[in-house]
This record gives structure tokens, sequence and C-alpha cells, in this order.
């Protein structure tokens, strides 16, 4: 008997690290608070920010000394708000249109994976310059592109906004992206409009690039910001 209960317990001591590797990012919960809808108005100013809290971002490998990344999330009954204040000195943005690779520049992104009976999310990304990548991920152990959506517009199209920031010196000092992501542009995912208490999957992110790629994440992912299978959990207050 005595022999049983220490192949037990060494049994439970050998798998518990593995349980925690896999299970830790989903027991990571952020709770967003809901909102009346809002306009943008001047980027971050806005007074129904006020009701949420700043989250920092994880510094992935090497990054700029001194660079911070910050998001707000708030809810409404029409959709899910997000804010990300930047720190950077140098703005890499030149391509100027939607639906381009935009994420080989300076860049903030947010993935929602509503329904994980399914892998299948989506996937906003926002330049500096203002210009927007929404697109619905199906995502194949591994293998993944991006669907652009169809009929993007009326309630099914997003708003956005963005917005360089300056020191004293005139010297560039960071920048704000704020969007919003109507619910109607994901309809026919499960567990969508969400309700008080209803909990997707999600990850936030940020690159940079100074003089090389820095990254900026949300929680830890394994290979690339793909990685849905390591994301957190936000809870809808």
């Amino acid at each position: 008997m005595k022999r049983y209960f220490i192949h037990v317990i060494c049994a439970l001591l050998v798998s518990t690290p593995i349980l925690l590797l896999a299970q830790g990012n989903r027991d990571s919960i952020w709770h967003v608070k809901s909102t009346t809808d809002f306009e943008f108005g001047t980027v971050g100013n806005e007074e129904n920010w006020n009701q949420a809290n700043w989250f920092s971002l994880t510094a992935r490998g090497e990054t700029p000394a001194g660079y911070t990344t910050r998001v707000k999330i708030l809810y409404s009954k029409k959709g899910i708000y997000c804010l990300y204040h930047c720190t950077d000195k140098i703005i890499t943005a030149t391509l100027k249109g939607d639906f381009l690779d935009i994420y080989n520049e300076d860049v903030i992104e947010a993935f929602f994976w509503p329904d994980e009976a399914h892998p299948l999310y989506f996937e906003y990304e926002l330049s500096p310059l203002n210009y927007e990548l929404p697109i619905l991920v199906p995502n194949n152990k591994g293998e993944f592109f991006g669907w652009r959506p169809w009929h993007y517009e009326g309630d099914r199209k997003t708003r956005h906004a963005t917005r360089i920031t300056q020191g004293p010196d005139d010297r560039i000092n960071g920048w704000l992206g704020e969007f919003f992501i109507p619910f109607a542009l994901l309809r026919g995912i499960d567990h969508n409009p969400p309700q008080s208490g209803t909990r997707w999957r999600a990850n936030f992110y940020r690159i940079d690039y100074d003089s090389k790629s820095s990254q900026w994440t949300w929680q830890t992912v394994r290979t690339n910001f793909h990685d849905y299978e390591m994301y957190g959990t936000i809870v809808f207050d």
C-alpha cells in the first residue's frame, strides 16, 4: 500500500507542471466592463474610458529601452472597444491602405476567439496611420489564412482612429490607437453577442520596428501570434 501511494504522489508531481503549462493562459482572466456606445473624439480622451483600467502588455524578447504598451477594453450592447497606448520614438509606417500587410510595420493587434469548439477567431490590426486589417481566421493545427469580411458596411463596419503624440520638445513620444468591433461583424459565431458572464478567449499584441521587430503580448505564445491555444480569457461583466 505504501508503494502505491508513493507511485501516486510521484505521478502527480510529474504531471502537475505539464497541466499548468497547458492551462496557465486559459486561467488568466481579464474582466471587461460594460459601457454605453460613444463616438471617437480626441483619441483616448473620451469620458467612457474612465470606466476601464490600463493593462500592461509584456515584452516578448528584447524591446527598446523605456518602451511600454498598455491596453483598455470596454463593451456595449453593440460591440467591443479597445484602446492602446504605445510609447515610441520612431513611427515606422509607410503603407497607406486597408487590408495591406501592415503587420510588417508598427501595428497593434487584437485576437478574439468567442467559440472554443471551433478553431476560428477574429483578428484586428491597426497602424499608426489609421489603416486597418480585419480578418476572420480559420486555423487548422497551424495551417491558417485570413478571410476578408463580406458586406463590410453599416452596422458591420468597424470604427477606428489613431493619434501620434509628442513631448514638449516636439519629439515623438508615442501613439494611441482606438477601435470598435461590432458584434454584428461576427454574426454566426457562437457566444456572440456576449452577455454578462460570457467568456471569450483572446490575446492582445503590439509590434514595433524601430531597428528590428519588437513585440509585446498579453499572454505568452509559444510560436507566433496565432497560437490560439495559449490565449487568455476575457469575461464580460
